[in-house]
């Protein structure tokens, strides 16, 4: 979903999507899920999209909720805008010959894109669509709006995601340095009995620097880690 000059670009590829979605229309199982849609979402599209739901703010690709605010506006319902959604993952429409501003096909595949259409289909473009609020500070927002609590168990944040390494455990005693850099660069120090790149690498891209920050200060808060300043 590349940028476009043409503001009404965008929704025009929708439009001509529209046949292909209606072949996918009804096809959204109870099986998928939504908020594992929007934590990959964040991760993968969140660097060049912007949805409010989500949080991301990212200019290079279309205003997706504008898009898809539009495509509601004209009669799509939830199944056609996940066909969509589909089709456009699997068979991006390049706007330029460049390939560097051009959304590469297949950036989900399989029950993963399932998951972020069904996420897509039910608040891309509805109005008042926001991330959903919790208690403890704008670290404990931050923390939420990225998914961290998919992935890893933090008792703070009441979440239990065992992908990655349990926070409460591998954090306590961290310098806020330390936290800073396990999360920009998870690569550096991998903890024990995981794999590299498990942890997207793309933190510093889609998170501001006054997030960032909130969001290692909260870390630092939750697991009882040192105070220094990075």
């Amino acid at each position: 979903m590349p940028k476009s000059p043409n503001p009404t670009r965008p929704l025009l590829a929708l439009a001509a999507l529209a046949a292909i979605a209606l072949a996918a229309a009804g096809c959204g199982t109870s099986t998928d899920d939504v908020e594992r849609g929007r934590v990959l979402f964040v991760q993968r599209c969140g660097t060049c999209h912007t949805l409010a739901q989500a949080g991301t703010t990212a200019q290079i690709g279309p205003n997706l909720d504008d898009a898809f605010a539009a495509a509601r506006a004209a009669g799509q319902d939830g199944d056609t805008i996940a066909g969509v959604v589909k089709a456009q993952v699997e068979f991006p429409r390049p706007s330029t010959a460049n390939p560097a501003v051009s959304m590469p096909a297949d950036l989900v595949t399989g029950q993963d894109l399932e998951d972020v259409a069904a996420y897509m289909a039910r608040y891309a473009g509805v109005p008042g669509a926001a991330p959903p609020r919790v208690p403890g500070g704008p670290g404990a927002q931050v923390f939420a709006n990225n998914g961290c609590g998919g992935c890893h168990t933090l008792a703070e944040a009441n979440t239990g995601g065992t992908t990655g390494p349990n926070l409460d455990k591998v954090l306590a005693g961290q310098s806020a340095a330390m936290i800073h850099e396990s999360i920009v660069d998870p690569n550096k120090s991998i903890a024990k009995g995981y794999p590299p790149s498990v942890m997207p690498q793309n933190y510093a891209e889609i998170i501001t620097p006054e997030q960032l920050n909130q969001l290692v200060q909260y870390l630092v808060d939750s697991t009882g880690g040192k105070k220094s300043k990075k």
